[in-house]
């Protein structure tokens, strides 16, 4: 699960095994797999960051 903050400046989580694609439009647009969309403030970059450091968490079995 990843951290994002949304448009309106509410922090939210998502399931980061459930993210199909990124979009820059300026904003990033998640799609999930499920078809759900989410715009939020986070560049394309820093998702990419979060979902990498999250993987690494789960693959060292370190969850803090």
């Amino acid at each position: 699960m990843i951290k994002l903050v949304g448009l309106n400046n509410k922090e939210f989580i998502v399931n980061a095994d459930i993210i199909e694609k990124v979009e820059a439009i300026p904003e990033s647009l998640i799609t999930l797999t499920n078809g759900k969309k989410y715009l939020v403030k986070e560049s394309n970059d820093e998702i990419v960051r979060k979902v990498i450091e999250y993987k690494r968490k789960i693959f060292r079995g370190n969850f803090d």
